[in-house]
């Protein structure tokens, strides 16, 4: 039997990821398999209800409250689903803590496992061949193309996140936010500094 393939929808998708998502969706469309409304929906709601501000509000509730700071790195799971923040990809949270001696940074280097309760839908870059496979190489280097030099006696240590175990960084507190109420204190907190590849804001 003759194999066509242009009979697979593989062949029939560009090259481009952001294109392939494109034409995956107006085909799946077509087909009446997905409704784009409700898609949007999903999408609205990860980036906006369930995005970063969760992961930052956790943040900074470890930056104002100890006893909430040791609860947090002995058992984040707990606490963040005591929170509310729980569900599809948020099973198992790990928390790591950036310290002058180690900035912590993660990495899926089998997929994009992340927690999305936490931090919303992963970044493009994040699931990009090149990250994966540059952050556990060359850490240093991927850090500096995003804008963070580190001092050379702080220690990079990068986590590799799984569907078992997904990490979220706890940055460290920038100079000049004491005196701020968590509010204030989680507007600094950026996603890519819960991710280990920025740092938060400093107050102006």
């Amino acid at each position: 039997m003759p194999h066509d393939d242009h009979d697979h929808p593989h062949a029939l998708l560009p090259p481009d990821p952001a294109l392939r998502v494109k034409a995956l969706e107006t085909i799946l469309t077509r087909k009446g398999l997905i409704d784009p409304a409700a898609l949007d929906e999903i999408i609205d709601t990860y980036q906006n209800k369930i995005g970063p501000q969760n992961g930052a509000c956790v943040v900074a509730k470890a930056w104002s409250d100890p006893a909430f700071k040791q609860a947090l790195l002995a058992d984040a799971t707990q606490v963040v689903a005591d929170l509310g923040f729980y569900g599809r990809q948020g099973e198992h949270i790990v928390v790591v803590e950036n310290t002058p001696d180690q900035h912590n940074m993660v990495v899926c280097t089998l997929c994009s496992c992340y927690p999305w309760p936490l931090l919303g839908i992963p970044p493009g870059w994040y699931k990009s061949d090149a990250y994966r496979a540059r952050a556990v190489r060359e850490p240093r280097k991927v850090l500096a193309e995003f804008g963070v030099t580190l001092p050379p006696e702080t220690a990079v240590r990068v986590w590799d996140s799984t569907a078992e175990i997904r990490y979220l960084v706890l940055p460290m507190r920038p100079e000049g936010s004491d005196g701020l109420d968590e509010g204030d204190q989680a507007a600094l907190v950026t996603r890519d500094s819960m991710i280990g590849t920025g740092l938060p804001m400093v107050p102006s």
